[in-house]
């Protein structure tokens, strides 16, 4: 004799009537970059920070290729299936960070125009183009350092212009944007003359030459960005204003 089907509960009944719930489950790890990829990307960076070094010792002519494959310790070859030839290595010497230093100065600039309330100062614009950078080479390392260096070699070059005038032309025009707002009066040449000597004197202090630790028997750091910061901004405004009196003095 067939036994009898039992006979379902309530709650049995209303369980199975019940969709089933979805299980949670975890996260998707993030995917990890191939061993060889990472492998080619950390050689990139060795490679690029010996020739940021050999570069801003002895400058573009002073090194080859050899000698920068020698100071990472891999045989020349390698550096030529990465670069076609040395001046490809050195555009990307100064392409690596310059996008760093020029994005974050170009958002300095603009939260001190938003902050500003439409009257910037010579004085404000400046420290938000010049401490921003100044920082970056006293707290970013030896690296940040040797490439501050390069950059003050190279900018006295004519190589070394046309990179500039590539990576730092929309920065730097931003900067005398907001100068000509706070210098209304101030003739236009005024302003880009008073950037000239601006950049003049940066690119003086990122070379480290140590010639003011020298003059000054000690009571100057070649390496002490944090005094520069206090007093290169103020400086320079006081220059900008000076130049844009005398014009309208004479103009008077």
């Amino acid at each position: 004799m067939a036994a009898e089907p039992k006979t379902k509960t309530k709650a049995a009944a209303v369980a199975e009537a019940k969709p089933r719930e979805a299980v949670a489950r975890p996260a998707p790890k993030p995917r990890k970059r191939p061993i060889k990829e990472q492998q080619r990307a950390d050689k990139m960076e060795q490679i690029l920070d010996a020739a940021e070094y050999l570069f801003s010792v002895h400058g573009l002519y002073g090194v080859t290729l050899k000698d920068v494959a020698q100071k990472v310790g891999v045989h020349h070859t390698l550096l030529n299936y990465y670069f076609t030839d040395k001046k490809t290595l050195f555009d990307a010497v100064i392409g690596r960070r310059a996008g760093v230093t020029s994005g974050l100065r170009m958002k300095a600039l603009d939260a001190y125009e938003a902050a500003c309330g439409g009257k910037p100062t010579v004085e404000g614009a400046l420290r938000a183009f010049l401490d921003t950078d100044l920082d970056l080479y006293s707290q970013g390392g030896e690296n940040w350092k040797n490439y501050g260096a390069l950059g003050a070699q190279v900018s006295n070059t004519t190589y070394g212009a046309e990179l500039f005038d590539l990576h730092f032309d929309p920065l730097v025009l931003r900067l005398v944007d907001i100068l000509k707002k706070a210098l209304p009066d101030c003739a236009e040449e005024d302003i880009f003359w008073g950037y000239h000597f601006v950049t003049g004197a940066l690119m003086l202090t990122l070379a480290r030459t140590g010639r003011i630790d020298r003059l000054s028997g000690g009571r100057c750091n070649s390496d002490d960005f944090e005094a520069v910061k206090d007093r290169m901004a103020g400086f320079m405004a006081a220059g900008f204003m000076s130049i844009c009196k005398s014009k309208k003095s004479a103009a008077d």
